[in-house]
């Protein structure tokens, strides 16, 4: 039987994977199992949720008694979306969020120049998407807080140098070490149907220097080893069309949509728009114009290419591309 699980559940399983701590996971877990439609389809769903509360209470009450350990970095999310760039030893990851924003990342060519997380804002079709530099994954285990990061994330750009004899193995290393934490970077986020643990991650393969006359072959060593299909764009950082391609196919592949709003009886202007994900409904932008909004809704009046200007909708209705809203409550 078909789960036929609703847009609303979907928003709140990606709550959850976005939580940062074992209450937040807690309290989005609650979330999930109340809103989930009621079904035999579901069963199975249900019931690895329910195992997930209890391992997440169990999580909070040893956190709450366990001394600290290992080192942590909080970065809020910003943005429409945050996007954790990662990869092994010099593998461009600086330099892609360096082109790609107005941040200056510490680049130079010896490896592990990265220490330290670095969050920057690219614009992209007058959107603000949240890029994070981290550390390069090496021989040596990740840490915790980089696997929260790639599980979080809502896109992960996998840097690799297409000049590099090196990077096939660096890359593949990096598959396995988060594999082995049951994060796997693949071409879609979700959780896997069997294993409630194990969490498919999104992920764009970034082969920088990729001019290089033996990129394609080494490109070619990383897929026979590591079969698993992700998208891939081939770029060169000092070519600006180059990274207005990058920057837009990081953009694609988040799947949002720019929806604008008016005050009643004012002029629309489209400018500022929300970026939601695609099939968003009236309610979703409600909450991202005031998290309280969307219990006090009461219709909207949308103007875009579905229906007639001006055509009153309800809470349900699926936004699109352009969209004008005026919520009224």
């Amino acid at each position: 039987m078909a789960a036929n699980l609703t847009i609303k559940y979907y928003l709140a399983e990606e709550a959850y994977r976005r939580a940062q701590t074992s209450e937040e996971r807690l309290r989005r877990l609650e979330v999930m199992l109340q809103v989930i439609p009621k079904h035999k389809g579901t069963d199975h769903l249900q019931a690895a949720i329910r195992a997930r509360i209890k391992e997440a209470r169990a999580e909070v009450q040893a956190e709450r008694c366990a001394p600290k350990q290992g080192r942590t970095f909080r970065i809020p999310r910003q943005g429409a979306g945050t996007v954790v760039v990662i990869g092994g030893p010099n593998s461009g990851k600086s330099r892609i969020v360096g082109e790609l924003t107005n941040a200056q990342p510490e680049v130079a060519d010896y490896p592990f120049t990265t220490r330290e997380p670095f969050p920057a804002m690219m614009s992209c079709n007058d959107v603000l998407i949240q890029l994070v530099d981290t550390p390069p994954v090496s021989q040596t285990p990740i840490e915790p807080y980089l696997v929260n990061y790639v599980r979080t994330a809502d896109l992960v750009v996998l840097a690799f140098d297409g000049s590099s004899d090196d990077a096939p193995d660096e890359t593949l290393n990096v598959f396995q070490q988060f594999d082995a934490r049951k994060t796997l970077l693949s071409q879609n986020t979700c959780y896997d149907e069997d294993d409630f643990t194990k969490l498919r991650v999104q992920t764009l393969l970034a082969v920088t220097r990729s001019d290089d006359e033996d990129s394609a072959i080494r490109e070619f060593l990383l897929k026979e080893n590591w079969p698993r299909d992700i998208p891939v764009i081939h770029t060169e950082l000092q070519n600006q069309s180059s990274c207005a391609a990058l920057r837009c196919a990081i953009y694609d592949s988040l799947g949002l949509i720019r929806v604008y709003t008016k005050t009643p009886g004012k002029t629309a202007v489209y400018e500022e728009p929300f970026a939601i994900p695609s099939g968003s409904t009236v309610d979703v932008l409600a909450e991202r114009v005031h998290y309280d909004f969307v219990e006090r809704l009461k219709f909207a009046k949308i103007w875009g290419e579905e229906g007639h200007d001006g055509q009153q909708v309800g809470r349900d209705h699926v936004l699109h591309e352009g969209d004008m809203v005026e919520l009224h409550a």
